[in-house]
């Protein structure tokens, strides 16, 4: 057994345990959740406290497959289906998609985990272009997220790819103001909420390369009233890589006080993909589950190591693969396998 899949076997029983029992009643899991969510860092040590969702595609597919002869394909998707991945609601009322994951994690005493992804012109028009008609459609969608998530403990990551697309030029620049007012906005509702962390996202260390160039950008969108920023979501550069340039923002946003981030490492088993990076990014063959998500990350400003990326669905129609979102079992499968390898 890889010492990989014993650090999954050992955080799925812990983590998995809560989620199975509902163990609310129990003190440690509910002042860890407590913890993990309010305005004081986490707690380093823990294993990450956050809901399950019992409903997951891998869940699901796990069952189907053992109930059709597939038990060990429906053991490699077990691997996701125990673990915490983040909600990402869609829709015009995102709280349709939200209740299950906050009556969940109210219910088990643990915390949810979402990423808000509707900012307008979103992805530049590429594999998950949409998002809000306008600004006004966007600061009504912020708000029912906001409200949907009520009094449960939370920790949301904002906005994959906005600041990062606005400082590498993809987003125009007649747009670019108005999104950092919207995000600046955002926290600033978001964190009406009691228990409540946000996220800002800022890329990851393959993009922006100099981590300076984010400063004044994330100043802009608000970083100062955040919890903090996410690294490498729905990429898959290693944790390493992703800590040292984390390290090296955090120094750069000085100004606006000390900033702690989490760090996506859903698919980094392996690292990137060698070769072309223009498309790197998309479905590449061959990545393995990276580190299961966690609060012990043995390094003071990262208060995590999270699943936001949901492993197995898919980057966009690259590589023979779905549309952005859409679950797609092979590479799940591939991935669960690769890192049992």
């Amino acid at each position: 057994m890889s010492r990989l899949i014993r650090t999954f076997a050992a955080l799925t029983l812990l983590g998995g345990l809560g989620a199975a029992t509902g163990c609310s009643s129990s003190g440690t899991a509910q002042s860890a959740a407590t913890a993990s969510a309010g305005g004081a860092a986490p707690a380093q040590g823990a294993v990450a406290p956050f809901w399950v969702d019992p409903s997951s595609p891998a869940a699901w597919q796990a069952d189907d497959w053992q109930r059709h002869g597939r038990a060990s394909d429906a053991r490699l998707l077990e691997l996701i289906a125990r673990q915490p991945t983040a909600i990402w609601p869609a829709g015009d009322d995102p709280g349709a998609m939200m209740r299950a994951a906050t009556e969940g994690a109210d219910r088990h005493g643990t915390t949810a985990l979402f990423v808000a992804y509707n900012i307008p012109h979103r992805d530049c028009g590429q594999h998950s272009a949409g998002g809000a008609v306008d600004a006004a459609a966007y600061r009504q969608w912020i708000d029912r997220f906001a409200a949907a998530l009520g009094d449960t403990h939370a920790w949301v990551v904002l906005e994959p790819d906005a600041v990062a697309h606005a400082v590498d030029g993809c987003t125009p620049p007649p747009y670019q103001a108005e999104r950092y007012q919207l995000l600046s906005q955002a926290i600033d509702r978001l964190k009406q909420q009691p228990h409540t962390r946000v996220y800002l996202d800022a890329g990851n260390p393959a993009w922006i390369t100099d981590p300076r160039r984010l400063v004044e950008p994330l100043g802009r969108a608000g970083i100062g009233h955040a919890d903090g920023f996410s690294l490498n979501v729905s990429n898959f550069q290693t944790t390493g890589a992703a800590r040292a340039y984390g390290h090296r923002l955090s120094e750069a946003l000085a100004g606006t006080g000390t900033k702690h981030f989490v760090v996506d490492t859903s698919r980094n088993g392996r690292g990137p993909l060698a070769g072309d990076h223009s498309t790197a990014w998309c479905n590449p063959p061959g990545r393995a589950l990276g580190a299961p998500p966690t609060l012990h990350t043995g390094d003071p400003l990262v208060d995590a190591y999270l699943w936001i990326k949901r492993p197995g669905e898919s980057d966009g129609q690259c590589r023979g693969g779905p549309a952005a979102g859409t679950w797609w079992p092979q590479y799940a499968v591939g991935l669960a396998r690769a890192a049992r390898g």
